[in-house]
């Protein structure tokens, strides 16, 4: 297919990596207990989901027939039970493969709970402290100089009041910046430093920049320690590259390539066999094809067999580099609910589970403003009231609802994920269903 310049309102990188993380997460779920739900005879695995799913199968529908996307796949699962499966649509817009739990998707900011896992297995071990200072780990951040105006002056300083820990990095609350949150001189400084820890497209689409990251973790690690801090560590939380940084952290701390301890400690242990910082090429008739929505009208601009991510990226970005199926990201999240064990295998130990998905915010940061207000903040993802999960830029979304009993996962890929009300619209569906199952207990 030949890609044009097309009439299209501005479209920045900023504002396609930005939305998956505005989700509302696992509130829908969590008052709805496991009880009320599992014994009844419409959660029989292989029943039909557009019967006892109804408003999720009326969602999916609802946008693929409008081709608003290509496809929409969700993966609702009981417990260990095997999952139900809702897809629709095709790789691609006009393509007939069709799209399912085998399909492969960028699931960007879905990345940070797979990361925030990693770090808690070492937690867990004694390799790392949840409050220790990273300057032990990471020397190059023992003296760190803070923003006195956010998004002000890079020059106009002031020393850090307290070290930047473990606990900041998996909760967003370290005073690192972000490039697709950032605004003005700092911004421009991430860019110039290959600070940019995410990719797009190879496309030439002049409204996403050109900054290519810099070669390697540790010089990303090292670089990001030059850069001034947004926040004073640990006062506010802050959309960042906390869980990237973390990536460092770990290979510093094993010793071993980070890409090669997820593989090890989390993908393979769980069965994930689909899920990459680069898709083999052997692999590519699985990929989806990523839009961009412009003018209300979804454009390919990351399309399956020129897709960025058949390249090597400049490094494993821990925070948004994760291509997944549904199938596997199912698995983490029925490891996350079997408290650190799937298929009789014990992955991480159950402690480590409880404490990554609970609320690790340090005590009195100020979340007024932020995407998180009234809610609490796990290893990598939001907590809310028994259930932990996050999204993904592209439109991807997943949690568990641990008082539920439930893990729930949509996939989709168009950006920025705030263009369509899909990330929004799934968990309500979600709800809208799990009420009517809840009434009918009820009232047998």
């Amino acid at each position: 297919m030949a890609y044009r310049e097309f009439d299209r309102p501005a479209l920045d990188r900023r504002a396609l990596l930005r939305g998956g993380a505005l989700l509302a997460g696992g509130a829908v779920l969590a008052g709805t207990p496991l009880s009320a739900l599992m014994a009844q005879p419409s959660m029989a695995p292989g029943k039909n989901p557009s019967v006892y799913w109804p408003s999720v199968n009326a969602f999916v529908s609802k946008f693929v027939d409008a081709r608003e996307v290509a496809n929409i796949v969700t993966v609702l699962g009981w417990g260990q039970q095997p999952p139900t499966v809702i897809a629709k649509g095709n790789l691609a817009i006009g393509q007939t493969a069709p799209a399912g739990l085998d399909s492969l998707y960028r699931i960007y900011s879905m990345t940070k709970p797979i990361t925030g896992m990693a770090a808690m297995m070492l937690i867990d071990e004694g390799l790392l402290g949840l409050d220790q200072p990273v300057a032990e780990i990471l020397p190059a951040y023992g003296e760190m100089m803070v923003q006195k105006t956010y998004d002000g002056s890079i020059t106009d300083l002031e020393p850090a009041k307290r070290p930047i820990t473990i606990r900041n990095l998996l909760t967003h609350t370290a005073g690192l910046g972000y490039g697709i949150v950032q605004r003005g001189p700092i911004k421009d400084y991430f860019e110039a430093q290959g600070l940019v820890p995410g990719q797009v497209t190879r496309l030439p689409i002049p409204e996403l920049g050109r900054s290519r990251p810099v070669e390697g973790l540790m010089t990303f690690a090292d670089r990001l320690a030059e850069a001034p801090l947004v926040y004073q560590p640990g006062t506010k939380w802050s959309y960042s590259v906390g869980l990237d940084l973390m990536g460092a952290v770990i290979q510093k701390v094993t010793g071993r390539p980070f890409d090669e301890f997820l593989k090890e400690k989390i993908f393979d242990p769980c069965g994930m066999t689909s899920t990459w910082f680069r898709v083999p090429e052997s692999e590519v008739g699985r990929l989806t094809t990523n839009y961009g929505i412009m003018n209300g009208m979804p454009v390919p601009i990351d399309p399956a067999r020129a897709s960025i991510y058949l390249d090597e990226p400049a490094f494993p970005f821990g925070g948004a580099g994760l291509v997944s199926s549904p199938r596997d990201y199912d698995r983490f999240l029925r490891m996350l609910l079997g408290y650190g064990s799937i298929d009789g295998k014990r992955v991480m130990s159950e402690l480590a589970v409880r404490v990554g998905t609970s609320n690790l915010l340090p005590e009195g940061v100020d979340l007024k403003g932020s995407w998180i207000e009234g809610q609490g903040f796990g290893a990598g993802g939001r907590v809310t009231d028994g259930a932990y999960g996050w999204g993904g830029a592209a439109g991807t979304v997943a949690l568990v609802s641990f008082k539920a009993g439930l893990r729930a996962g949509m996939f989709t890929q168009y950006m920025p994920s705030d263009a369509l009300p899909i990330s929004s619209g799934f968990p309500d569906a979600l709800q809208k269903d799990l009420a009517a199952m809840e009434a009918r207990k009820t009232a047998a």
